[in-house]
């Protein structure tokens, strides 16, 4: 691809799309994040996209493509999740350079993706981690998004994992489904204390991660684009009306305060759960004690906890992109979609420097 193009990367997710335009020097301009609730249909896929593309400050002709959007269930395997997906994308940009991302095997075009479709579904983490190996030797890089964290180990360079999908990245805690917006309380805790007593909590979708850190003074408003769990208002009332519903109570059954308490507690055991995970993996992996912990997406202020909690010094990832006009914020929340922007311009090897 000529140099002096620049690139618009997509990170195409089940639950938003993220996009960033990465310039000819390589540096991020104009980047957002946008709801995108795939598995009520395509049609959500098809706004955002047009939304997207109405927003840039000038026509883009080549665009870099990754996702994890295959996994919604309004599709019947992901083999036909990614074909759907990489079908839209053309749709919308007909005559542009399309360039779908396969993991470690590169770039494909649309005509070539029959024999790479599991390779494309759910790479979005190896764009960020090559990425990231390319400009920080080792750390532990954690993307914690609106629904998953992904932990992943780079040291010299190279990007160190046990698992290359998602089943066996589950099983090497490499993938923890576990997010700071979308992810149900429920999922968090089974027991919580409450006015001296240890209460269970109720199995439904009362209430989410975005309640907890809304409650905590953590969440940012713009990370936070789905309707509640129950439709109300995004406010701490609300947050606490929705809070109280997990253990049978409402809001107004105890002070303010006592809500804050108890999302600090879903909130200890969230980070609790991230900590495992990292420990056991920073064990297999043998990380330097000095490597950083490299904190993405709208969980990132989580990510500085678990460092804090590691031993380790910190870094956003945000701080290691050359930004051009795109928000700090944006950038974090859209680490994949910048570095697969950044990979099609710099193609990038393991343990290059």
């Amino acid at each position: 691809m000529p140099s002096h193009d620049p690139v618009l990367g997509w990170d195409l997710g089940g639950a938003h799309l993220k996009a960033v335009l990465v310039d000819s020097a390589g540096a991020a301009g104009f980047a957002l994040q946008l709801p995108c609730p795939l598995w009520q249909g395509l049609a959500h896929l098809d706004r955002a996209i047009d939304e997207t593309l109405a927003r840039l400050p000038a026509a883009v002709t080549t665009h870099a493509v990754t996702m994890t959007g295959e996994l919604a269930d309004c599709f019947a395997d992901r083999g036909a999740g990614v074909t759907a997906l990489a079908d839209a994308m053309s749709a919308h940009v007909p005559g542009g350079q399309l360039y779908f991302f396969a993991g470690r095997r590169g770039f494909f075009r649309l005509s070539d993706i029959a024999q790479v479709l599991f390779d494309i579904a759910s790479a979005n983490w190896v764009a960020t981690a090559l990425y990231t190996a390319h400009v920080i030797d080792s750390a532990l890089l954690v993307d914690i998004g609106s629904t998953t964290a992904d932990l992943i180990p780079l040291a010299s360079g190279n990007v160190r994992v046990s698992g290359n999908d998602d089943f066996s990245r589950l099983a090497a805690d490499e993938l923890a489904y576990t997010g700071t917006v979308r992810t149900p309380l429920m999922s968090l805790a089974a027991r919580v204390p409450f006015e001296g007593r240890l209460v269970g909590v109720m199995a439904e979708h009362f209430a989410t991660a975005a309640d907890v850190y809304r409650l905590t003074g953590e969440l940012s408003e713009a990370a936070d684009l789905h309707a509640a769990a129950d439709g109300g208002p995004k406010t701490i009332d609300g947050s606490a009306r929705r809070l109280a519903r997990m253990i049978g109570r409402d809001a107004v059954s105890a002070p303010l305060g006592a809500w804050k308490r108890l999302a600090a507690f879903f909130a200890d055991r969230q980070l609790d759960r991230l900590v495992d995970a990292a420990t056991r993996l920073l064990e297999r992996s043998r990380l330097s004690s000095h490597a950083p912990v490299v904190g993405a997406g709208v969980g990132g202020f989580l990510a500085r906890k678990l460092a804090a909690r590691l031993g380790r010094p910190y870094v956003d990832f945000a701080r290691l992109v050359p930004r051009a006009g795109a928000s700090f914020e944006a950038v974090m929340a859209c680490a994949p979609a910048f570095a697969v922007a950044r990979l099609l311009r710099v193609p990038l090897r393991e343990g290059q420097r």
